[in-house]
């Protein structure tokens, strides 16, 4: 879920950029330090948006640059449990798929694609189900509902995210158009 939120911080701004525009050097500050670094309670920072206020700077003794509390508004993206996200496949691999969905990807292993028996076919990079078969590519758009969030703060890249797509509405967005179009025939 994407939140616009209301933080606060120290920021430093390095004895090169004091005679720049105070504003414009702190948010460039909090861009470099911000942006990007995932936190358990507030999520993925996505951008530094504004600048609400600017406290007096301090300085440490040793140190030539300056010391700003800053309150600034920012976009966050934080998973939640059950949120349904849509997001492209952005990798395949035997175990499942990984998912990219704005800010952060996440995982849908093979048991929470389908109902069906799914086979991975490393030639083509797909998985591809045993009855029905679908197929499962990298590129492919999808519907998908969040199962398990860990994030990890010290190493961004190992944060977890599951997914399953074996629920009603959800899935590959070709398999819900075919499903979709499937159940206005037999309404006919």
């Amino acid at each position: 879920m994407y939140k616009k939120m209301k933080l606060v911080d120290t920021v430093r701004i390095s004895p090169d950029r004091l005679g720049d525009d105070e504003t414009l050097s702190v948010k460039d500050a909090l861009k470099n330090k911000l942006e990007g670094r995932i936190d358990k309670k507030n999520g993925s920072i996505v951008a530094i948006t504004d600048i609400e206020s600017i406290g007096e700077g301090h300085i440490i003794m040793g140190d030539g640059a300056v010391y700003y509390d800053v309150t600034f508004k920012a976009i966050v993206f934080m998973p939640m449990m059950q949120e349904v996200i849509e997001g492209k496949v952005v990798e395949i691999v035997d175990f499942g798929a990984f998912i990219s969905f704005g800010a952060m990807d996440g995982l849908l292993h093979v048991s929470q694609i389908t109902d069906d028996f799914m086979s991975y076919d490393g030639k083509n990079a797909r998985l591809i189900s045993k009855n029905s078969n679908r197929a499962l590519a990298e590129g492919d758009y999808l519907r998908a509902r969040i199962v398990a969030v860990s994030i990890n703060e010290r190493d961004p890249r190992e944060s977890k995210i599951g997914l399953t797509m074996r629920q009603v509405g959800l899935g590959q967005f070709q398999w819900l158009e075919e499903e979709r179009q499937a159940t206005a025939k037999a309404v006919e």
